[in-house]
């Protein structure tokens, strides 16, 4: 199991890898484990195993001492904001920074007793299993998405257009030392920012963009992105920009369509979305070593199909519910785990713990 298989939203780790790919990995953990990636504390990855088997070396195993913490209060200890705080404190490195064993085992905290660590444990596992099963939910909705990107579009007899022809394809502005510092800063968007149909505005950069750049490369209300430069699972990866930033623009490693009259923007935004997830973009990217790259003029070459703008209107509406449903799930989730870590964080460090500290190592209670 590596660092890849330990997910930040979830207690519990339920991944892993039989592959044998990894046979170098020499460290072995067991049933009540909890194991914590000291590769990129940022990340926050660690988990409670429920299974045997051996891990890679960025992964630390951590084992409570029997009688003194309950094993499943453990991965909450590791999960809490304090114990985050002193690993982001410790690591060293910079491209891939690391905290060790030894400063993480001098973390001290508040240990409740068994009864208080079940009680706490209790309520926030309960979190655990509600979170997990909105997210089947999500999971399910997400194909039935899928499954009506793939449906809808499937119409024999409808117009087919280049989509050169049915709106306007332009990549965006390199990034180059000239445009690093001036007097048009402005915000723009890069591969990063634009998932499936969803765009990443925690980390929005800038950089100049003068007069007529900014006329050439400002997005508008409506207009599709879609990632030029990515591996080839992701390349013409799409998603709408909707105006969320004011005077937004957008780099070289995207492509924007701007669609025409007769194409509804929400309409391209799904047949482009179809095309990445069946395959279609990835099989005429050009390919280097380990990118995969989707020219203007290559996406401009491929064939967009183009009904009357009532069965457009239609289309768009079946998708608009499907994508309602989605981000409504994904939304709920995500006020879940974000009630669930703030609960976590309180009672941590909240009043019924008793006097007595523990260190990380071993969890010493003879304090």
């Amino acid at each position: 199991m590596g660092l890849e298989h330990l997910d930040r939203s979830s207690l519990l780790v339920s991944g892993w890898d039989e592959s044998g790919a990894a046979s170098s990995f020499t460290r072995s953990f067991k049933p009540g484990h909890t194991l914590y990636g000291k590769r990129r504390a940022y990340q926050r990855k660690s988990g409670f195993v429920n299974f045997e088997g051996v891990c890679s070396g960025d992964v630390l195993v951590f084992e409570p001492q029997a009688g003194c913490m309950l094993p499943d209060y453990l991965p909450l200890v590791v999960r809490s904001e304090g114990f985050h705080q002193i690993a982001l404190k410790t690591s060293v490195g910079s491209l891939s920074p690391r905290t060790n064993w030894k400063a993480l085992a001098q973390y001290e905290f508040l240990l409740p007793s068994l009864s208080e660590q079940r009680r706490i444990a209790d309520l926030l596992w309960s979190f655990e299993r509600t979170a997990r099963a909105k997210a089947t939910a999500l999971e399910a909705a997400r194909h039935a998405e899928l499954v009506a990107l793939a449906e809808l579009y499937d119409e024999p007899g409808w117009p087919v257009q280049r989509v050169g022809e049915a709106g306007e394809v332009q990549l965006g502005l390199m990034r180059s030392p000239k445009v690093h510092a001036g007097a048009d800063m402005r915000p723009y968007l890069r591969v990063a920012n634009v998932g499936d149909d969803e765009l990443f505005l925690d980390d929005v950069l800038e950089m100049n963009f003068d007069a007529a750049a900014f006329a050439k490369y400002a997005l508008r209300p409506k207009d599709v992105l879609l990632n030029e430069g990515q591996s080839l699972e992701y390349v013409g990866r799409a998603a709408m920009y909707r105006g969320e930033i004011e005077d937004c623009c957008f780099q070289k490693t995207l492509l924007r369509f701007r669609a025409g009259d007769e194409v509804l923007p929400e309409f391209a935004l799904g047949w482009f979305r179809r095309c990445q997830r069946l395959g279609a973009f990835a099989r005429v990217a050009k390919r280097t070593t380990s990118m995969a790259h989707l020219p203007a003029g290559l996406l401009s070459a491929q064939p967009i199909p183009v009904p009357p703008l009532s069965i457009q209107q239609r289309v768009v509406e079946r998708l608009e519910a499907a994508r309602e449903l989605r981000t409504n799930l994904a939304e709920d989730l995500t006020q879940t785990r974000n009630l669930m870590q703030r609960t976590l964080n309180v009672l941590l460090q909240g009043p019924g713990a008793s006097s007595d500290t523990a260190t990380a190592a071993g969890v010493d209670c003879s304090a």
